[in-house]
């Protein structure tokens, strides 16, 4: 049963299965009944629900003109281009972010911290808050403060957008494909960074430059397309680079509109224009029943994050080359995909999403330890597999998102929520980045010692928090 979901509304229209009520919980059903509800392999017809009132949407909502209750169609017509349209594009927009966002760490391989006259804590501090012209410790750490202003909302505002799209079900997969274009960017900024940091600068201003240059050209044309390419909603495709017909026929839009607003009628309660009012943000804020997976978010990302923001660093200290350090940091971008989509298959095939979670945090604990018990003068290698586990280790973030979406209730705080999760986790960034400190270096006992500490932290928490919902639900 799937009984973290606990609020979440389940409308669906199909011959077999009449449509719940506002406010059924998704633990409700038994696991049977929800593959008969979901089953996408099952061959059948979307009917007409026998209560149309249920999940009328307002009169402002962008696609009422193609809402109606008494629309049918396929399985067959729901067709994969939402899929090409709108999520492999927000998958792109998410690779040139974290493509300009990430490369810091293939930086470090090379001679920014000295050029720039910089300590680790340094570093850490500017990733707690436009590198090409980087000349000291202050533009470092005042443009590390701009280019976080400039792309912080934009993880929950893309996972709002794909809401649009998407049902409750289907978005756990479209997130870790989100997800993965950011894994995706490590591996492609990994052989950028190769390239780039061969490059001879005359000036001695360090090759790191000239990758931070043409890697922020990336984003910035990428972000450039997205403004003609991105709709408002999937209703609204006109125009731009989208053409002048649009992405869907007026069928495929009616499709779409009334599957997902069948699937969750509170997505018809706002339109894609109206502003979230402070009554709504603090009715989010006091929602208790959420307060489990932000504090979660707190935690879960702080075991792995120093591996991953220090993995260069490390390597550099082991002896390695800038250029084979930046070549050896793929595999654990290849782990991660794997284990990624591992992770999000068995929480959606279980129903146990809390349990996965507390499953990934049990990695990273034997690899903290495994890694705080290795002797200090030992062969390389062995260090670099550790590490390239525990850096490439499974990730519950698509699902967590995806949860605390589901959760959220309706369009209103389901904006809040995203938003309060993903400032949960930036909160863990900055806790993580300053694990390991310069006096710790180079094998950051002390630090490993603590991530330990919150790594049974973090299983507890997604153990207490997967009893409390099962309480909640009874």
């Amino acid at each position: 049963m799937a009984i973290e979901d606990y609020k979440a509304v389940q409308i669906s229209a199909s011959p077999k299965v009449s449509p719940g009520t506002p406010g059924a919980r998704i633990g409700d059903n038994t696991d049977k009944e929800q593959q008969q509800i979901y089953s996408s392999k099952a061959e059948r017809t979307f009917e007409a629900s026998d209560s149309p009132h249920l999940f009328r949407p307002i009169d402002s909502y962008e696609g009422l003109h193609r809402w109606d209750p008494d629309f049918e169609w396929t399985e067959q017509e729901e067709t994969k281009i939402i899929d090409l349209r709108g999520c492999t594009f927000a998958c792109i927009t998410f690779f040139a972010l974290q493509l300009d966002r990430g490369n810091i760490g293939q930086a470090l391989s090379s001679t920014l911290l000295k050029d720039l006259g910089m300590t680790s804590n340094d570093y850490n501090l500017g990733q707690t808050i436009f590198l090409a012209f980087l000349h000291g410790r202050s533009s470092y750490l005042g443009l590390r403060a701009l280019l976080e202003l400039l792309e912080g909302g934009f993880i929950p505002d893309t996972v709002l957008f794909l809401s649009f799209f998407y049902k409750s079900n289907e978005l756990p997969k479209r997130l870790t494909c989100f997800w993965i274009s950011l894994i995706v960017s490590g591996i492609i900024g990994a052989f950028l960074a190769f390239g780039f940091l061969h490059v001879n600068d005359s000036h001695g201003g360090g090759s790191w430059r000239y990758l931070f240059a043409y890697e922020g050209l990336i984003t910035g044309v990428i972000g450039i397309i997205a403004v003609f390419w991105m709709s408002a909603s999937p209703v609204q495709t006109k125009g731009g680079f989208r053409g002048k017909n649009g992405w869907f026929t007026e069928h495929g839009k009616k499709i779409i509109v009334n599957r997902v607003v069948r699937d969750d009628p509170s997505k018809g309660t706002m339109h894609n224009r109206q502003a979230i009012t402070p009554n709504f943000m603090w009715a989010s804020l006091k929602d208790f029943h959420m307060w489990p997976l932000y504090t979660i978010g707190l935690i879960w990302m702080i075991p792995a994050g120093p591996a991953t923001n220090y993995l260069t660093l490390q390597l550099r200290s082991q002896g390695f080359t800038n250029f084979q350090t930046n070549l050896l940091v793929i595999p654990s971008a290849v782990v991660g995909i794997v284990t990624i989509i591992a992770i999000t298959w068995l929480a959606e095939r279980t129903n146990q999403r809390l349990l996965c979670g507390a499953l990934m945090g049990v990695w990273n604990l034997i690899l903290l330890i495994a890694l705080e018990v290795l002797p200090q003068k030992s062969i390389p290698w062995p260090r670099w597999a550790i590490l390239t586990q525990l850096v490439g280790g499974p990730s519950i973030h698509p699902v967590l998102v995806a949860l605390t979406a589901r959760n959220a209730e309706s369009v209103r705080t389901r904006t809040v929520a995203s938003a309060l999760y993903n400032m949960t986790v930036q909160v863990s960034s900055i806790v993580g980045v300053n694990v390991y400190q310069t006096k710790d270096a180079p094998y950051y006992r002390h630090g490993n010692k603590v991530l330990i500490a919150l790594a049974v932290t973090g299983i507890t928490l997604f153990i207490a928090a997967r009893f409390y919902y099962v309480w909640r639900n009874q």
